[in-house]
């Protein structure tokens, strides 16, 4: 995979990098003393517009300790929190700017997308609701206590967004070693820019979201602590293969699984040794889960 070069030789100067590696960890079984994660899935997107303060303040108040994101950049280089490359699903901008289709995030200016209503498309209840900043966004999520599964959307379109996030997250406090260790993953689609996260901050636990062959597993374990694929090619013998490999900490590899919302589904994944499950109704699956004793 072709890496970021430019991004890497910048990392140090603009991170103020004093890297912390993690040791390996002691070798245990992949199920020793298992629990599966319920992560929520761009918040309560059942109860709230997904990915606004109001969707993880919902997610909080459901029980989630951990919820999940997509970041994408602006026109003017700022980070906001949206799905969609687009902006017309979750929004107004349709109307409010009828001669700008399609409508891409990456054409509009910060000041624009604050003008858009995030949340009127989901209930008039939540009309006014904005999106969110990635800065706004960490401060709701520092607030709640929360736990984030952040994801890199799209980042072929966004070059050098990798260090631009790094650079927020370690001015808001998320890259100490507490954050780092145990509430925060970064994760996306796209296998170099998962690549290049780990060598900007090779501490920082990582995620590819996909399915790569069995025989491709081991170059990804070189950079990659989990394996997240969907939950409809995600098999017994899939975890199995990926738990028996160790990422860049020592540790197995996991796997969390998406988008999971059928509670059987999930409680049958996480019988198999799935690490994570990625919901929609995270609480819904999370009550399932722990009757069965997962």
């Amino acid at each position: 995979m072709r890496l970021r070069t430019a991004a890497t030789a910048l990392s140090g100067a603009l991170l103020g990098l004093s890297t912390l590696v993690l040791p390996p960890a002691t070798a245990q079984a992949a199920t020793a003393g298992h629990r599966t994660v319920t992560v929520a899935h761009r918040g309560a997107p059942t109860h709230a517009p997904e990915n606004t303060l109001a969707s993880i303040d919902e997610a909080r108040r459901r029980g989630s300790r951990w919820v999940e994101n997509d970041v994408q950049r602006t026109k003017d280089g700022q980070l906001i929190v949206m799905h969609d490359t687009t902006l017309n699903r979750t929004t107004d901008v349709e109307k409010v700017f009828p001669d700008r289709a399609p409508w891409k995030v990456a054409d509009f200016t910060l000041n624009e997308i604050k003008k858009l209503d995030a949340g009127s498309w989901f209930d008039a209840k939540f009309t006014g609701e904005r999106v969110p900043t990635l800065k706004q966004y960490m401060n709701a999520v520092t607030h709640n206590h929360q736990r984030l599964l952040l994801e890199l959307k799209s980042p072929e379109l966004y070059p050098g967004i990798e260090l631009q996030v790094l650079s927020q997250l370690r001015r808001q406090g998320w890259l100490d070693r507490d954050h780092v260790k145990n509430r925060l993953i970064v994760q996306s689609f796209n296998g170099d820019s998962v690549k290049t996260v780990h060598l900007l901050r090779p501490d920082i636990k990582t995620g590819f979201l996909g399915n790569p062959t069995v025989a491709q597993l081991p170059e990804y374990a070189r950079f990659c602590d989990q394996i997240n694929p969907s939950y409809t090619v995600t098999t017994p013998e899939y975890i199995k293969a990926v738990h028996a490999l160790r990422g860049p900490h020592g540790r197995p590899m996991e796997v969390y699984t998406w988008t999971v919302d059928n509670t059987a589904t999930a409680v049958k994944l996480a019988g198999a040794g799935a690490d994570g499950v990625i919901s929609n109704t995270a609480d819904t699956i999370r009550a399932a889960l722990r009757k069965n004793g997962l």
